[in-house]
């Protein structure tokens, strides 16, 4: 039985790092909600597209994300309903509209997608617990980037929407 300190020592560390998150990822506060995730890892996957992706836009006298600024001063109280409907906008709308004929760069998007996938299921849970209210600024300012979006044909919009992923991200660590 000597072996029965350094097991239960060996299984609480194992049991620990089990809890705690991944490397690379950071935890986000949005309002009262707390999410961790890797947005280095979304912006590698990200930055690997973005040439390719970007190459695709169209329009380049529109943003989705940054025209009139709708991401600029949104209120702490705010910031979790915001994200909760990018996230969902991203992966219901978004994603499901950008496939490319490279598997290299579809692969990429659909990594980013189980990532942003991930973390709309973290919020889910906090704005199931009415931890994450949406108010009146972050309503209009949501209604904004779906008014710039479906400006768009479909295809165009989603290839837009993902080219400014950069824009999202920025905001989501300024936010921090």
């Amino acid at each position: 039985m000597r072996g029965s300190p350094l097991f239960l020592c060996l299984f609480s560390v194992s049991f620990w790092v089990t809890l705690m998150p991944t490397t690379g990822d950071k935890i986000f506060h949005f309002g009262a909600c707390r999410v961790s995730m890797s947005t280095a890892e979304i912006r590698a996957g990200f930055t690997a597209i973005k040439a390719n992706i970007q190459s695709r836009d169209p329009v380049r006298s529109l943003s989705i994300l940054s025209h009139p600024h709708p991401l600029n001063r949104v209120k702490s109280s705010d910031r979790c309903c915001i994200i909760h409907h990018l996230l969902t906008f991203y992966v219901d709308k978004v994603f499901k509209h950008c496939t490319t004929e490279d598997s290299f760069v579809n692969r990429k998007i659909s990594s980013i997608a189980n990532s942003f996938l991930s973390a709309r299921r973290k919020l889910g849970q906090c704005r199931e617990q009415n931890n994450c209210e949406c108010g009146e600024e972050s309503t209009e300012k949501f209604k904004q980037i779906l008014t710039n979006y479906e400006g768009l044909n479909v295809t165009s919009a989603a290839m837009k929407s993902l080219g400014e992923l950069d824009i999202l991200l920025d905001w989501m660590e300024k936010s921090r």
